[in-house]
This record gives structure tokens, C-alpha cells and sequence, in this order.
């Protein structure tokens, strides 16, 4: 059953800021128009999302077509921004998610199903403190005519009115199956020593026993267990100790485990099912030629210890960035045997603020302008990896 009312936001655009391209830019002769915009929302705009919907429609969203004057393949967006901030004019700071790609012709239609899962998306990018709490946010539907000439001097764009909505979200990480790792590096490390209702996660992307994650841990000599619940009642750890079998748990008389290689972050694979686990320190870095070092020199990112910080448990850095011939990757392991990058099959060039979701062994990854960023890893949901440009 679905708990989330169909909703349908019908826009109707106006070209903004076109005119005649040069004879230089070969683009087509652009409309010019200050036509005012009408924009028709229900006026019950109150989605109430949860996890056990995410696969559930959550919003359809209807638009006319702008008009280009001429049949113009355009990308639509739908943004959002919390209800007392404003639209930024540099669309790569609006948080968006892609409608799709239509001919836009005048008097056309088009509309596009979210999911509860995409809606929430959206809204944790424009307010990640939006969990639980019912928010008011503005939206609207921006468009951007594709494969536009790097010489033209117009951007074809066009935007739509905006319309108000309240939205309470919920946090990503309660629709996955999860398990805890409790041990003695929790309070030095934004949880608390061995508890297993404040520690470190984590999860299954299929559901299927098979948890993976990554974890940091700021103690010299880091300890920990695995338990299925915030309790003590089902919990594994090693079958041996002084030294662990790192590869064998068991339930009754299982051992603390006690990876040697200090404090720092480390990786995860827990089959709980088949009682095997792995774990190995690593290193979360930025790497390639759109970075000052280079392919040759990694730069790595520091955890966000700060609560208050919106990047709190994430890897960040502060960087000046070039577009570069190839991009740049994540890399957890300086020999180049783990890497995370995008999912798509070739080389992406990402969004600016909203989450671009990553893989292991994923393609390069391209800035879509040079500039000064903050690059945001968000690793904490093994089912969910993604990374964040701010730009600064």
C-alpha cells in the first residue's frame, strides 16, 4: 500500500536571459520572452516519506514545455531549496535531480515519476538536518538546452515558478539492514566505548547477510565486536586471540579483535551468515591530474568529528580543482587495488552539491567548472557511497 499521496506540479516556464547567438556560436536563434510564469501546485503540498516507501512513487511532477523557438533537446531539473533560503543563480549550489532529457516545443507536456527514495534524496541535499522534522521547502523545475557551444555567449535556460511544499525526510540508513562494531575506540571516535546502541555501522546493500562498511577508529590499539542488534545478545567476535584468525567469528567465546595496525580508518566485510569477516587499515584519498598533485601524489581527507558540522562523520577537504584531461578517482589503498569512482561506464562529470553517488572500481570523475571546493566522501552507508562538491 502506498502511504504517499500522488502529487503533480504543473509548470509552465519562461526563457530567461536569451536572445540572438552570433554568427560565431552557429547556435539557433534563441526567443526572447518576459512572459510572467504560472505554476499550479495541490494545495495539500505535505509529503510524509518514509523508508518502508522508498521504492514507492512519491511525486509526479508536470511542466510545459520552454520554449527555445526552436525544437531544443533540453535537460529539465527539479531543485529545491528550504523555504527561507533563495535560489542561487550559479545552478551547480541548487541542490537538483534530473527530470530528464526532452525536445522542448512550444505547448509540449512532459512528466516525470520520483520515487520516495529520489524525493528524499533531494530533500537530504538541499537540508541534511531535514530528518523527522516537517520542513517547508521551495521548488521549481529549471531547464538547460544540451550541447551548447563552449563560444556561444548565451545560456539557454529557462526556469519556472516556484511553488512551496512541506517534506519531513527520513535518514537513508533505515532502509538497509545493518549491523554494529562496539569496541573501545567509540568515545574517541564521535560514539561511545563498547555500546553497542552508540557505535559504528554496517550494512547490507542486498539484505542478504553480507555487511560491509568503513569505520574509523581513533585508538592506538583499536578493539571490537560485531553484534546484530543495539544489545549484547547476539554478538561474534574472533575464534582465537594473541593472535586473531582476522577471517573466523563465533558467537559463544568469541574474542575481542584486535587489528595491529593502530588508529585510522578501517574496512569491513562481514558475512554473518557463514561467520567470516574481513578487516584492513585505509587510507581515503583524492587522486589525479584535475587535483595540484597530480596522478602521482595522493591527497588525503580528513573525518569530520564536529556534530554540528553538516559533513559530520564524512571524509572533507578543502581543494582547488581543474576540469584535467582525466579527472580524478577516491582511492582507500595507495596500490591502486581500491578505488571508488562514478557509476557510470565512461568518465562523469558531476554535479556541484548534490550527492554523485560512487563505486568501487567505479570511472573517473570531472568537476563541472575549475574552482576552489570542498570535496565531501560520504562512505558511512555501504549501500549508498557518494560524493559531494561544494564549491567554496
Amino acid at each position: 500500500m502506498k502511504n504517499i499521496i500522488r502529487k503533480a506540479f504543473l509548470v509552465t516556464f519562461i526563457t530567461i536571459g536569451l536572445y540572438s547567438c552570433t554568427e560565431d556560436s552557429k547556435d539557433p536563434v534563441a526567443k526572447e520572452s518576459a512572459d510572467d510564469f504560472v505554476l499550479s501546485a495541490p494545495l495539500d503540498g505535505t509529503f510524509v516519506l518514509t523508508a518502508a516507501t522508498a521504492d514507492d512513487e512519491a511525486v509526479v511532477v508536470q511542466w510545459e514545455s520552454a520554449d527555445f523557438d526552436y525544437p531544443a533537446a533540453t535537460n529539465y531539473k527539479l531543485q529545491m531549496v528550504k523555504s527561507t533560503d533563495s535560489f542561487s543563480d550559479d545552478q551547480t549550489l541548487n541542490a537538483s535531480i534530473s527530470l530528464g532529457n526532452f525536445s522542448s516545443v512550444a505547448g509540449a507536456s512532459f512528466e516525470k515519476s520520483l520515487k520516495v527514495r529520489e524525493f528524499n534524496n533531494l530533500v537530504l541535499a538541499a537540508n541534511p538536518g531535514g530528518i523527522g522534522v516537517a520542513t517547508s521547502y521551495k521548488i521549481r523545475v529549471y531547464a538547460v538546452v544540451n550541447n551548447q557551444l563552449t563560444s556561444s555567449e548565451v545560456n539557454l535556460n529557462a526556469k519556472s515558478q516556484e511553488a512551496t511544499v512541506t517534506i519531513t525526510a527520513y535518514d537513508a540508513f533505515d532502509e538497509f539492514d545493518r549491523i554494529y562494531v562496539p569496541g573501545n575506540y567509540g568515545a574517541a571516535s564521535t560514539y561511545a566505548d563498547w555500546a553497542p546502541d552508540n557505535a559504528a555501522k554496517l550494512f547490507s546493500k542486498s539484505g542478504d547477510g553480507k555487511y560491509e562498511g568503513f569505520v574509523w577508529m581513533n585508538n592506538p590499539t583499536p578493539a571490537f565486536k560485531f553484534t546484530e542488534d543495539t544489545t549484547w545478545t547476539n554478538d561474534k567476535g574472533d575464534i582465537t586471540e594473541n593472535p586473531n584468525s582476522f577471517t573466523d567469528l563465533i558467537h559463544t567465546g568469541g574474542k575481542d579483535i584486535k587489528p595491529a595496525d593502530g588508529a585510522g580508518t578501517y574496512f569491513f566485510t562481514v558475512d554473518w551468515n557463514l561467520n567470516k569477516y574481513t578487516v584492513g587499515k585505509r587510507q581515503v584519498a583524492i587522486i589525479g591530474d584535475a587535483t595540484p598533485n597530480g596522478w602521482g601524489t595522493p591527497t588525503y581527507l580528513n573525518f569530520e568529528t564536529d556534530p554540528t558540522s553538516p559533513y559530520f562523520r564524512m571524509y572533507t577537504i578543502d581543494l582547488p580543482l581543474v576540469v584535467g584531461a582525466d579527472g580524478f578517482l577516491i582511492r582507500t589503498k595507495d596500490d591502486w587495488s581500491e578505488k571508488l569512482g562514478s557509476l557510470l561506464a565512461d568518465t562523469e562529470t558531476l554535479q556541484a552539491t548534490s550527492p554523485n553517488k560512487i563505486k568501487f572500481g567505479g570511472q573517473n570523475m570531472k568537476v563541472p567548472a575549475a574552482g576552489n571546493y570542498k570535496i565531501v566522501v560520504d562512505l558511512r552507508n555501504s549501500a549508498n557511497y557518494n560524493l559531494r562538491l561544494i564549491p567554496n
